[in-house]
This record gives C-alpha cells, structure tokens and sequence, in this order.
C-alpha cells in the first residue's frame, strides 16, 4: 500500500488556468480571423485586451505547475518532503502524550509527528472543503495505515473554533494553514491554538508569518512571555533550514517561519 499525500497546489487550479489560456487563445484566433468584425480600433483593442489576458493566464498556468513539481512528495525536488520532515523534528511528546495538528490535509505532518513520537498519540483535524476537497478523513487514515503509525487519528475540525478544551495537548502543530482563512486577526487564530496547550506543552507552528498577514509579531511574542510561556521564538525558515530564499520568493512562500515555543 502507496500513501497519497497529494500535492500543495491542486491540479484542478492549475487545469482552471490553462483552461483559460486555451479559451484565450480560441478567442483570439476568432478575433483574428472572424469576417464579421471589420479592422479598426475596435477590433485591435480587444485582439490586445485578450492577447494580453491569455498570456497572463499561461504565465499563470506555468507557474503553478513548476510549483506542483516543487511541491510533490514523490518527485525530483521533495519540497513537501522537507518542510514536513523539519517540522515535526521539533516536535517532543512525553510518553503517553497527544498532540494536535491543525489544518492536517492529508495527514502528512499529523503522521510524520506520530512517527517521531511512538509512545504518544497525534490527532489531526480538517474541515476538507474549499478546494482541497479532495482530501479527507479517509485519505488520512489510508496514508496512516501505508505508513504503519497506528498511534494517529483524524477528525473534522475547523481551526478558527477547536473543539477541545483548554489545556488537552502536550504538543500542537500545523503548516501552513492560517494564512489561508480570511482575517484581519490571525493572532487570534494562534491565541485559540494555543488554548488547547497544556502548561509545559510545545508548539511548532510554520505559516507566512509576514507583518501584512499577522501584525506586530514581537509584540505577540512579548504577549505570550507576559502569560507566562517559558519559551517563544520565530525562525526564518527561508535561510536555507526549510528553503532557500530565492525558491522561497519564486514559490510564492516568502515570510515562512515557524512559531516554537514552550508554554
């Protein structure tokens, strides 16, 4: 049995694009070559208007598939891979411990932790909508079996309103998820993370954590310090640990860093 961790980049997103810049270039052969529309000024700037558009689409539609070879767990690159595998190398459960992963997709981080973690338990959750419905909670459970980590589960779960109580983890973790949920407060996201942490537990979160997306993030780490969390620190993960700057910017993953710490 193969695990199928599927691919950051949907294909279906990268098919809607080059779909339109097949349609663009339909148009402008149209366009071009319809008697019916006379050559004038007309004309000429709708063949420009689409030219220009259909362009934009394939330059589009490129981009996103270089990002899926990127992205993919079984190709040349393993990008995936290695952010994956250097995430959950921060994660440390106590024997008999649970840890959560948020926004788990096809349970690829949720699995690599339970797999560090052998004598502790993971839960991975995810509302699997949008357009990632492709995933699922049986998907998750198939690449757990391939894998051979019997120490995992998976439920639906949304990430802005966990439904667990305060303090039920030793660990939480998630990549790449909260950037992804519309909000003019993404700390808060962090904050009901984080809720869930049992005192002593840790957090290794990874996302885009730029000042446009979540604000003044020293000020939130002095916050958190100010709770009472014993460790807090933010760490570039474009400075070659997880990626490299360049492949960082052309990925469109400028501004990854991970959120570690202790409570």
């Amino acid at each position: 049995m193969k695990t199928n961790y599927k691919n950051w980049v949907p294909k279906n997103m990268i098919g809607a694009f080059l779909a339109g810049f097949a349609a663009g270039l339909i148009v402008l052969l149209i366009l071009t070559c319809s008697p019916l529309l006379a050559a004038g000024t007309l004309k000429t700037v709708l063949v420009l208007f689409f030219l220009v558009l259909t362009l934009i689409l394939g330059l589009i539609g490129l981009w996103l598939f270089r990002m899926y070879r990127a992205f993919s767990y079984y190709g040349q690159r393993q990008l995936a891979r290695q952010i994956v595998e250097n995430i959950a190398a921060y994660v440390d459960l106590p024997e008999g411990g649970l840890g959560l992963d948020v926004g788990c997709g096809s349970g690829v981080l949720t699995i690599a932790c339970a797999k560090r973690n052998p004598r502790a338990r993971m839960i991975g959750i995810d509302p699997w909508d949008g357009e990632y419905k492709s995933y699922s909670k049986e998907l998750c459970k198939n690449n757990a079996k391939a894998e051979g980590a019997a120490n995992v589960s998976f439920a639906k779960g949304c990430a802005t309103k966990l439904n667990f109580a305060d303090e039920t983890f030793d660990g939480v973790t998630s990549n790449y998820v909260y950037h992804n949920i519309f909000s003019k407060d993404r700390q808060a996201f962090l904050l009901e993370t984080l809720r869930t942490l049992k005192k002593g537990g840790i957090f290794v979160i990874h996302d885009l954590i730029t000042k446009k997306r979540y604000g003044d993030m020293q000020a939130f780490m002095r916050k958190l310090k100010a709770m009472g969390y014993e460790e807090v620190q933010l760490l570039d993960t474009t400075d070659g640990s997880f990626m490299s700057l360049k492949e960082a910017f052309w990925l469109g993953l400028s501004g990854s860093a991970l959120l570690a710490g202790k409570k």
